[in-house]
């Protein structure tokens, strides 16, 4: 008897042609589903599967593909996330970017398990889709505005209010910032898909915007799952109270307290108790924050609005934790007033507060060693007032905005070869905050990233509860494990945070049974665990057909190398070549991978994607 495509799942994969508006359908098979799951594992086969190895990322030959998983609009928390995968103009590799709010709820009850955008369109434009399919509009009006605007202009156009879900390019978008993003606003709460450069890729299409309007299709899992997840729920509210009583800023202060938190562009990695507290979950609790929001099907509700009357903010997305050590910490700048500015500003005009304030840290640190001349007068450390300057000019590449929108590593090959040492990221994409010194997991999980300097592909919850932190021992093991539990967590899709605390920050049985009583397949763990190694080794051949992966790739930057962390609690920490060396031999014969980072024939078969690969050669 053929196997039968699991109820929850629509079926179906609407692929959108922009320059003629065509569209047609791709049915979702039994075995694509059991193999790639959803989400990050769906969109990985289309990128690998329509995007040609020599297409630039901002060239029409690329993709922006979007995903929902089997779970997504189930009883199963926090599952409304979305996944874009195409290749990142960032790294030149495949990338996959999730975001939340009600967009991807939207999408799941259309039917359209995935979503794939293809060519250019010959006008600018926005994409509308619904359950009957997609229509590509006219939006000219709509190109310089800012990601606010353009969602509430597509709403006001399509006439339901709140019903069209809308995610939207920003200035950066248009003007093919390298890491712009996409945001999406939503009546419960923003979501943004930010790092890797989708608003570049969805800019250089002529496009503006993505709209959904959901449909009548409803997800039927084969068991109880809902009972399942009502067993999960004491947990999960228990393990996220920080979360929900703070956001993500919340870890500001521990985290400084450990000595592993980058200041002045990683010479340093612990603030002053005060200056930590100034930019703190606590204070901007205390201080601005208005109410809590949540995406759809979340109980945790760790978003939070904050309005700042002196900078004419309101209800304004609260920065998250990564933002705060891009945009204060990194820059020594603790006006948290200024630094809630120069957020919104980035979320308005759609820039990765990460790569954005990464860039911006090392632009600074090159002007202060001599490496980089200019006539801008912002880019001394601890200026406030720059920081705020800067963000619209990276966006309409105006002055010194037009270099740093090409990112950090773009910016040193232009200067001299000393620049390279005051770097920090891999693979072109600058790191996020959890340090690649004081973490060892992160070290090794940095370096062999499939997006380089993301902290989504190996996770630092554990190594913060002392798992891996500052041993090497199994360390490559444990980081490669976990980057299946990532590539797991996004293809099913749910939130990391509900998923590390309210499930579990490893592959377990509780997802087993939760997946089995979803789909009906009989699972084990180790099977789970595999769909993760197959999305991730299928993320690592794209990589090797584009030529941006191998051992010479998978390295981590000079002052990671060769400067210790100066003081502090962390004092002494580092991950030395030698050292490096040594977990990416381990690294490798774990995975199954040769000598110079590509996986194995036999690996391949074993993880039944010799077809996929194929197309790739």
């Amino acid at each position: 008897m053929a196997e039968t495509l699991p109820s929850v799942y629509g079926g179906e994969i609407l692929h959108v042609h922009l320059g003629s508006g065509e569209t047609e359908i791709e049915p979702v098979t039994p075995r694509d589903a059991r193999r790639f799951l959803g989400g990050n594992g769906f969109v990985a086969k289309q990128v690998a599967e329509h995007v040609p190895v020599d297409a630039g990322p901002l060239d029409p030959e690329n993709v922006l593909a979007m995903a929902v998983g089997p779970m997504n609009a189930t009883p199963f928390q926090s599952t409304s996330r979305g996944v874009l995968g195409f290749i990142s103009p960032m790294t030149g590799g495949f990338f996959d970017s999730t975001f939340g709010g009600t967009l991807p709820q939207a999408l799941k009850t259309t039917g359209f398990d995935a979503v794939v955008l293809h060519g250019e369109a010959p006008e600018p434009s926005y994409v509308l889709v619904d359950e009957t399919g997609a229509t590509v509009k006219p939006a000219a009006d709509l190109v310089g505005a800012e990601t606010y605007e353009t969602c509430a202009a597509v709403r006001e156009r399509e006439g339901v209010g709140y019903d069209t879900h809308v995610l939207a390019t920003g200035p950066a978008g248009d003007n093919e910032v390298r890491y712009a993003c996409l945001l999406h606003d939503s009546e419960m709460r923003e979501g943004v898909a930010g790092r890797g450069g989708a608003g570049a890729v969805l800019g250089s299409k002529n496009v503006t915007a993505l709209a959904v309007q959901g449909g009548d299709f409803q997800p039927e899992p084969a068991g109880d799952l809902r009972g399942r997840t009502v067993q999960q729920m004491g947990q999960l509210m228990a393990d996220t109270e920080m979360l929900q009583e703070y956001g993500t800023a919340g870890l500001v202060n521990p985290i400084n307290e450990m000595g592993k938190l980058g200041q002045r562009n990683m010479q340093r990695e612990q603030a002053r108790p005060e200056a930590a507290e100034a930019v703190s979950g606590e204070r901007l609790r205390e201080e601005y924050v208005t109410e809590d929001t949540t995406c759809a099907n979340c109980a945790v509700k760790c978003g939070k609005h904050v309005t700042v009357e002196a900078e004419g903010i309101t209800d304004a997305k609260i920065p998250e934790f990564e933002s705060l050590f891009g945009t204060a910490t990194m820059q020594e700048v603790y006006d948290v007033e200024r630094v809630m500015k120069a957020n919104d500003l980035c979320d308005r005009l759609g820039l990765d507060t990460i790569s954005w304030g990464v860039t911006v840290s090392f632009a600074r640190e090159c002007v202060e060693r001599g490496l980089l001349e200019t006539e801008s007068p912002h880019l001394d450390f601890g200026d406030a007032d720059g920081l705020v300057d800067l963000a619209r000019q990276t966006a309409h590449r105006e002055g010194i905005g037009d270099d740093l929108a090409e990112g950090s590593f773009r910016l040193a090959a232009r200067l001299d070869d000393e620049a390279d040492r005051y770097l920090y990221g891999t693979k072109g994409l600058e790191f996020a905050a959890h340090s690649a010194r004081g973490l060892k997991g992160m070290s090794i999980g940095y370096a062999t990233a499939t997006r380089g300097g993301s902290h989504h592909d190996t996770r630092p919850t554990l190594q913060y509860d002392g798992h891996h932190d500052e041993t090497t021992d199994g360390t490559p093991e444990f980081a490669a494990r976990i980057q299946h539990f990532t590539a797991l967590g996004d293809s099913l899709t749910q939130c990391r945070f509900v998923s590390e605390a309210g499930w579990g920050a490893r592959v377990n049985e509780a997802y087993a049974e939760a997946l089995e009583l979803a789909t009906g397949w009989e699972l084990s763990v180790d099977d789970v665990e595999q769909i993760g190694e197959r999305v991730y080794n299928l993320e690592r051949l794209i990589n090797v057909a584009r030529g941006v992966a191998d051992r010479e790739a998978d390295t981590l930057p000079y002052r990671v190398q060769h400067e210790p962390i100066p003081e502090g609690p962390a004092e002494g920490m580092y991950c030395p070549p030698e050292e490096l060396a040594g977990m990416l031999d381990e690294y490798y014969a774990f995975r199954g991978w040769n000598d110079n980072g590509h996986p194995t024939a036999e690996t391949v078969d074993r993880l039944d994607i010799g077809d996929v690969a194929d197309r790739l050669a």
